[in-house]
């Protein structure tokens, strides 16, 4: 005899749990639902966004360490649009192109015009700023979901709880058999909540850890163009 497992999807009858639901356990239950596939979404963008940035992004390390030429590395940096690290180059490329053609247009020393090294330096910490964000967009909404959303089934299991109640007690009959079944339907809205919660908490943390890895090799390709340029632009 094949033993019987009262969790197993096809053991529980949904549509009679969303018969028996109330209004705002229903609400809840929507809720959930809606917030699970913007999670869903949300999840597969971004992991594809971060692949992305991280095939690209080995891709032009390969090449800036392999060119000789800075407009070589530029040229295809341009064509690597998903990689942060190839949009701080071009920020501080095409800085430090304005400062050689201002100096070769004014005939002063660049360092002392214009700043110089430090121009470069700022718009390499501008880019890695807008990159950081843009790679960190929306990786927030999962962190939410995956703190509240465990509170918002556990707050539609307790309205289910407290109606099954209410209609035990008009019904004045407090059987395990009466009980068992609208307490257990109740308890589906905290299930609903860890569905959502779970998947968006796994994914947040991952994120978050890719994320981190991006912004310390941003911070270190930073500074090796900025030691480049020192050695061969401001002697």
């Amino acid at each position: 005899m094949m033993p019987r497992f009262p969790l197993a999807p096809g053991a529980m009858n949904y549509v009679q749990i969303l018969q028996d639901a109330s209004f705002l356990e229903l609400g809840v239950l929507g809720l959930l639902m809606v917030v699970s596939v913007a999670s869903w979404a949300l999840i597969a963008l971004k992991a594809t966004q971060l692949a992305r940035a991280r095939s690209q992004s080995l891709a032009f390390l390969d090449t800036f360490w392999k060119a000789s030429r800075l407009e070589t590395i530029y040229q295809d940096a341009q064509k690597l649009e998903g990689s942060p690290l190839s949009k701080v180059f071009c920020a501080g490329y095409e800085e430090l192109t304005k400062l050689a053609q201002a100096k070769e247009g004014a005939g002063g020393a660049m360092a002392e015009r214009l700043g110089g090294i430090e121009n470069v330096e700022r718009a390499l910490n501008r880019a890695s700023t807008n990159q950081l964000t843009d790679l960190e967009a929306r990786v927030s909404f999962l962190g939410t979901v995956g703190s509240a959303a465990p509170f918002v089934g556990l707050f539609g299991t307790v309205i289910g709880i407290l109606n099954a109640f209410n209609s035990i007690a008009e019904q004045g009959n407090a059987t395990l058999a009466t009980v068992a079944a609208p307490v257990g339907n109740a308890l589906f809205a905290t299930a609903a909540g860890l569905f959502a919660a779970i998947p968006a908490v796994v994914a947040y943390n991952s994120f978050v850890s890719r994320i981190k890895v991006f912004d310390t090799e941003m911070a270190n390709f930073s500074a090796d163009f900025l030691n480049i340029v020192k050695r061969h632009f401001f002697r």
